[in-house]
């Protein structure tokens, strides 16, 4: 009948034909990751040697309790 080969043949040829339609959509999606792995593998080794930059320092304001927006409930 058939042996290993003929079959290892028979099912790339069939995942070939099936796959080729999902084939762009795999590969974009791929490299999305790989941009996204990258940045922030590089995001880490920035961090860890102090290069990165500078942490945003965002002010607030104090507001005394009962002069907020939200209102009184009895």
């Amino acid at each position: 009948m058939f042996g290993l080969s003929e079959l290892a043949i028979i099912l790339i040829v069939v995942t070939a034909v099936i796959g080729i339609k999902k084939f762009p959509e795999l590969a974009r999606s791929a490299g999305k990751s790989a941009r996204i792995l990258k940045a922030e593998a590089r995001a880490a080794k920035e961090e860890q040697s102090g290069t990165g930059p500078a942490p945003r320092v965002v002010r607030g304001e104090v507001v005394p309790p009962g002069t907020g927006t939200t209102p009184d409930h009895p």
